[in-house]
């Protein structure tokens, strides 16, 4: 799992088929002592928004998140961080 940011949304008229009605995020990872931050978009199954940390899967395992495992899927954002202040 990883840890991010949402910073934006992202609007897509037009995609794959399994992924209407889904919302997509941009996300940045938090910095860590050894890893450069870095932005991608994910796709929202628990209703975050901007401004919020949330916990990320990717790869195949995020299309578990919308139990479909043909969606064109690597990052799913599947939890919302209660309490940010014990995060390094």
């Amino acid at each position: 799992m990883t840890i991010a940011k949402v910073i934006g949304s992202i609007i897509s008229t037009r995609k794959h088929p399994a992924l209407i009605g889904n919302k997509f995020l941009m996300v940045e990872t938090l910095a860590c002592i050894d890893a450069a931050k870095e932005r991608f978009i994910a796709i929202d199954t628990v209703g975050a928004g901007v401004g919020e940390i949330v916990l990320i899967t990717r790869g195949s395992s995020s299309r578990c998140s919308i139990d479909n495992m043909n969606a064109p899927i690597d990052a799913a954002i599947v939890g919302i961080v209660d309490d940010e202040n014990h995060i390094m």
